[in-house]
């Protein structure tokens, strides 16, 4: 009888999932569920680099993928469905009451943005970040030295501490801060004290500062001389923490009930999607597993005993077994990667909504359909277009850090910049400078771990825009000068996280003999054109001297 396991993954835009057959990792039935609140745009404000989700689209989300998955699978594989493990956007924690509940989803803070998840790609808390960094220099120990000396203002802390600063009702109903890939677990579980909560050793390493050589958190007395309001918050956190391979307990029979799943159904520990993407993807030591959607984040593995003693600066932590679990889990990224497309289609889309959207010389069903055809078609027309541009040194330049710079060295006050602009530029030529841009910034975090003694020794590219965009790759692969192998499997991160389930539930000993069971290999590799590699080395130089540029002016 063969067994089964769902993987749930948790996107910036939807939550999608899958039941994979253990035996071979062949996708049995899958389903995607758009939050509608974030879709309408609620509670965020861009202006403000303000990016909150409600927990119940979370909820809703979690419930219609697995139900329809369900659907489409049967009964009978119903039946043998063993476990489920998911991952989320990360660091993307909110405040919740003593029993584990996010505000939110109290009546009291139902359309609270300071209430609901911290998405990812939130800097809200900037100023908290830099204080973090600064107050950290005052302390013998280095309480930074595992997350690349730098601190986010994407992270754990400074968005903690940006919450309660900013909401006085927040921060007195807030009991404990919560990660979202450590919550779901805990509801499936049907979890009702946040002390409890078992919170999983990626996203604690990377974005809380726990360490095994500081016996879990940083101190107390780090906390509070910071800022008097975090004063005892360690206390109502967690000392330990669980590699994803691990079990967080059964499915609660209300979820079995809800779900039409086995009352025996394993729950596995969460991880953040890069994380469990990288196993989906096949991960190899050495090799830098980049999962590209509208940001990008870079995993790498080595053994523990190869790398130890080995501190990699400007990155976004090194943790044992935030991947797999023996060894050291590295992780880098770019905080904008298909957002910096997304933002220069919804520049060109603009006039579309704003003029064309008023006009009333045709029905109004027409030119709805007429502008949303249009604004689907920029990206895929312009892609053509600016990979017919022949390369040349002296093409327009851009950075890429329209959301700020996650890696190398984490600095989310930058800004994005093009130069090199003339009457003669048009919408492809500035296209395809953005994109040129993401990959230099590729390149950047390539650069970085060789630099500091981690040798890069091949690139995997998983997600939408590696699956996508054979323009994009090509690129990459002639800015790295490196061949870059594309998983075969539309959903890395989902199938990851059946790995994990199949791994909690027993079916395998460890996570690397699911990945050899279940993995689905590559579909396609690119190769660098020798003809372009010495252009975009010299073009990358470039690149680095308009960010210094760039980073002098907004210092």
């Amino acid at each position: 009888m063969k067994n089964y396991v769902i993987g749930v993954d948790y996107g910036t835009d939807s939550v999608r999932t899958i039941i994979a057959d253990t035996s071979n990792g062949n996708e049995i039935a899958s389903a995607v569920f758009q939050y509608p609140r974030w879709k309408k745009g609620a509670y965020c404000n861009p202006s403000k680099n303000q990016f909150r989700q409600h927990p119940q689209d979370y909820i809703d989300g979690l419930e219609y993928t697995i139900r329809q998955c369900i659907s489409i699978a049967g009964e009978a594989i119903a039946a043998n469905i063993k476990a489920i493990s998911i991952d989320t956007t990360g660091s993307s924690p909110v405040a919740v009451d003593a029993t584990g509940t996010p505000l939110a989803l109290l009546p009291a803070f139902a359309e609270n943005p300071n209430a609901m998840f911290v998405l990812w790609k939130d800097h809200t808390a900037v100023l908290e970040a830099a204080a973090i960094n600064e107050h950290a220099t005052k302390f013998e120990t280095n309480y930074l030295q595992f997350v690349g000396g730098i601190y986010s203002s994407e992270w754990f802390w400074a968005k903690l501490l940006h919450i309660l600063r900013a909401d006085e009702a927040v921060q007195k109903a807030c009991y404990s801060w919560v990660e979202h890939c450590d919550w779901i677990p805990f509801l499936l579980t049907g979890g009702t004290d946040a002390k409890n909560m078992k919170r999983g050793v990626c996203s604690a390493g990377h974005k809380a500062l726990w360490a095994k050589e500081f016996g879990g958190l940083p101190p107390n007395n780090f906390f509070s001389s910071l800022d008097p309001l975090l004063d005892g918050f360690t206390s109502r956190l967690f000392t330990d923490t669980y590699t994803a391979s691990e079990a967080a307990g059964t499915i609660s029979p209300e979820w079995a009930s809800r779900l039409g799943l086995s009352a025996e159904t394993i729950i596995g520990v969460g991880a953040f999607d890069a994380h469990m993407g990288a196993v989906g993807g096949q991960i190899e030591p050495y090799h830098l597993s980049k999962v590209m959607g509208t940001s990008t984040c870079d995993m790498l593995v080595a053994p523990i005993n190869e790398v130890e003693g080995t501190l990699v600066k400007g990155i976004c932590g090194q943790v044992p077994g935030s991947v797999i679990p023996g060894m050291m889990g590295m992780e880098a990224g770019q905080s904008a990667f298909g957002d910096a497309y997304a933002w220069f289609k919804n520049v060109l889309a603009w006039p579309l909504k704003n003029i064309l959207a008023q006009t009333t010389l045709v029905n109004e069903s027409t030119v709805e359909a007429l502008i949303n055809e249009t604004i689907d078609n920029i990206i895929p027309v312009l892609s053509k277009e600016a990979a017919a541009i022949p390369l040349s040194e002296n093409n327009e330049l851009a950075t890429d850090w329209l959301n700020g710079r996650r890696t190398p060295d984490a600095n989310q006050l930058l800004k994005g910049s093009i130069t090199g602009l003339g009457l003669g530029t048009d919408a492809p030529k500035i296209f395809r400078a953005i994109v040129e841009a993401t990959c230099f910034g590729a390149k950047a975090i390539v650069e970085r771990f060789n630099n500091e003694g981690i040798p890069v020794k091949g690139l995997i590219g998983l997600g939408g825009v590696a699956k996508k965009s054979p323009f994009i790759m090509q690129m990459m692969a002639d800015v790295i000068n490196m061949p870059i192998r594309i998983h075969k499997s539309e959903q890395t991160c989902a199938l990851g996280a059946a790995m994990f389930a199949a791994t909690a539930a027993g079916i395998f000993n460890k996570v690397e003999d699911a990945m050899a069971a279940m993995g689905q290999g590559f579909d396609a590799t690119y190769f660098p054109n020798p003809a372009n590699t010495a252009i975009y080395a010299k073009r990358y130089e470039a690149y680095k001297s308009l960010g210094n540029f760039t980073e002098m002016q907004l210092s």
